[in-house]
């Protein structure tokens, strides 16, 4: 017996339509991530590209794929499987970026965006297809103007709603490229129930209630259709009322289209290019006033700004810098000399003289929690401005700030950024890192580890084998200057291991936290090198 039968319901071509229903039109990029990180790193289109997140592929290109490798392989099973592959570590951010120039260039023919994610986006085609003479027509004029702005095989869905729109793109073949009407199917007014009928279950995208519908006999969308509303409402509740309009042809969600954003970027270009950097730092100047000027005409001050300099050769580099209060006109210039400057336009990738200049707001907020107090900003800013200052005369890396990170030991806890940029795979101090040392912690790390000597009673070496056991107990310890120390207290031995699975990985080592005469601690580790004192405790 069919759910049909078992509620009582209408077959889906005898359910109610939805009164005025919009129209929909999905446009839909594949691959959207390997293509934004193809173009960003200037990569053939064949190129055996994946993108990794956490050790595992998160995407790969149509050519790594022939070569079996899948989303959620690790890295190196797909290496195997595909020795030439090129991985980049994923980045969100920059598929945003990536795909802000398709919304512009969607929004020049078709107002009104909505943004579903990177690579995807809706918007309502009643009025378009009126303007440019039909759906069809509508479709293929998006296609035409995506496809030329960032060469991604666009697809296009229409329906009369945005779930069923979506994967009305996603069924398109697109196996000839001279005929663009292949990258485009249109689902006929109300006539999305019978689309979605024969798809399973699974496109919902809901694990636990497709769980639930499969093991009752409800395999495909049509199946759950045909089930009686109030039935599912009670047994699934509102989500599982809402899956089920979506089954039906009716999407519940409200179309918002997107206010597009005011362009505050400042480009200046240089012709001829430029060598010198009093020469750019200058040609910036004006610009950098209209730049924060626009800002605050918005209400808006920049926190972070990110700077872009290309080349005669048609190379970029580009950097994003921090600011602890906001960022002034000076403060502009003075990034885009230090940028400069710091570089010698070599370390920055760049080997000719500078045509381009880019600044661009990355990260803004309201003006008014950013008044200066009523005695002065205060010492911050000028020790900013002095550091930054300091870092421009000896290097991107001279001036560094220490942060605490996730790790199993003292040394690999430590993580030193540049000043002025964000803290870029820092590991979280969330995750469970097995063999940690507990709190609290060593008051000084030693930068790099003292050679000692551990010995027992009766003067011999201390020792450990495989299984945590000792030889004897520790008595005292010897530095390098051959200072002895009579240890009062002990604990231990814990055991560590780092990265065993690497051909040069030290392998097992054992800590010991052991207080001498003085009453000083010490945090002691034995390993295939000998005895260490890796940190004291003030």
């Amino acid at each position: 017996m069919t759910p049909a039968a078992l509620s009582g319901a209408l077959p889906v071509s005898h359910l109610p339509l939805p009164e005025s229903l919009p129209r929909v039109l999905v446009l839909w990029c594949p691959d959207w991530p390997v293509v934004a990180a193809r173009q960003h790193e200037k990569l053939p289109a064949d190129a055996p590209l994946v993108l990794t997140e956490k050790g595992l592929v998160f995407a790969a290109s149509a050519s790594a794929r022939a070569e079996g490798v899948t989303r959620g392989l690790r890295l190196r099973e797909a290496q195997s499987r595909f020795p030439g592959l090129i991985d980049r570590a994923y980045d969100p951010a920059l598929d945003s970026r990536a795909f802000e120039p398709v919304i512009a260039g969607i929004e020049e023919l078709i107002p009104g965006v909505q943004l579903l994610r990177p690579g995807m986006c809706a918007v309502r085609v009643r009025g378009a297809a009126q303007y440019y003479g039909g759906e069809k027509a509508a479709a293929l004029t998006v296609i035409g103007r995506v496809n030329e702005i960032a060469s991604a095989d666009a697809r296009v869905g229409i329906a009369d709603a945005l779930f069923t729109a979506v994967h009305a793109a996603r069924s398109t073949i697109g196996t000839d490229p001279r005929s663009r009407s292949w990258y485009a199917r249109i689902i006929a007014a109300t006539k999305s129930a019978e689309f979605l009928a024969p798809l399973p279950v699974a496109v919902l995208d809901e694990p636990h209630i497709v769980t639930l519908l499969i093991k009752l006999g409800v395999s495909t969308l049509g199946d759950f259709a045909q089930l009686e509303a109030t039935d599912v409402r009670t047994r699934f509740g509102e989500l599982g009322a809402r899956l089920h309009s979506l089954a039906r042809g009716r999407d519940p969600q409200a179309f918002i289209a997107r206010t597009p954003p005011l362009d505050r970027d400042v480009v200046i270009d240089f012709e001829p290019a430029l060598d010198r950097v009093d020469q750019v730092a200058f040609g910036v100047r004006s610009r950098a006033d209209d730049f924060i000027e626009g800002l605050v005409s918005a209400q808006l001050v920049a926190t972070a700004i990110r700077i872009e300099l290309d080349s005669d050769s048609g190379e970029i580099a580009e950097r994003v810098w921090l600011h602890p209060r906001s960022f002034s006109s000076a403060d502009v210039v003075d990034r885009v000399r230090w940028q400069v400057q710091g570089s010698n336009l070599i370390e920055a990738g760049l080997s000719s003289g500078i045509t381009r200049v880019r600044i661009s707001p990355e990260t803004v907020e309201p003006i008014g929690n950013h008044e200066t107090g009523l005695w002065g900003s205060g010492f911050e800013p000028r020790i900013h401005h002095g550091l930054s200052r300091v870092q421009s005369m000896l290097g991107h890396g001279a001036v560094l700030v220490p942060t605490v990170q996730g790790g199993r030991t003292l040394q690999s806890r430590q993580h030193l950024t540049a000043w002025g940029d964000r803290n870029v795979g820092e590991r979280s101090t969330q995750r469970p890192w097995p063999g940690a040392l507990p709190a609290p912690l060593p008051g000084t790390v030693f930068s790099s580890r003292h050679a000692v000597h551990v010995f027992a009673h009766d003067g011999s070496t201390v020792s450990v084998d495989e299984r945590g056991q000792m030889a004897a107990e520790p008595a005292s310890f010897a530095t390098s200057d051959s200072r002895s120390r009579t240890l009062t207290a002990w604990a231990g031995p814990w055991p560590l291991t780092e990265r065993w699975w690497e051909t040069a990985a030290s392998g097992l080592s054992w800590r010991f936290q052991a207080v001498d005469d003085t009453g000083c601690a010490w945090l002691l580790v034995l390993d295939d090198g000998g005895w260490w004192a890796e940190a004291r405790y003030d």
